[in-house]
C-alpha cells in the first residue's frame, strides 16, 4: 500500500480520534501525537486489521501490526555495497 497523501490521512485520523467519545484525554493526546507522527499510526486508527480479515474464509487474524517506511526511487545505477548487506558470501557466488 502506498500513502499518497498523508495530510489527507492525518486529517481523517485526527477526526476519527476527536469521535471517539471512550477514549480518555491523556489516551486522546497520545493517539492525536502518533497519528501526527507516523502515517503508520494514523493508517491504524481508521483501519481495524481484525476487520480485514473477518470475512475470509479459513483465515484467523493471529497477529498484527502497522510500519511505514519512506521509499527512494529505484536507481539501477546506483552502487551498493554488498557487505553492507550481508550479502558479501552471494556476491562472489560462495554463499
Amino acid at each position: 500500500m502506498e500513502v499518497t497523501d498523508t495530510g489527507r490521512l492525518t486529517g481523517a485520523a485526527l477526526e476519527h480520534i476527536d469521535r471517539d467519545s471512550s477514549l480518555p484525554d491523556e489516551e486522546r493526546r497520545q493517539s492525536q501525537e502518533t497519528a501526527k507522527e507516523d502515517p503508520a499510526e494514523a493508517l491504524a486508527q481508521l483501519i481495524d486489521p481484525f476487520d480485514l480479515v473477518t470475512a475470509v474464509p479459513g483465515v484467523e487474524l493471529a497477529q498484527a501490526s502497522w510500519s511505514s517506511e519512506e521509499l527512494t526511487d529505484y536507481d539501477p545505477d546506483a552502487e551498493w555495497d554488498a557487505a553492507e548487506w550481508d550479502l558479501a558470501d552471494d556476491a562472489d557466488g560462495e554463499g
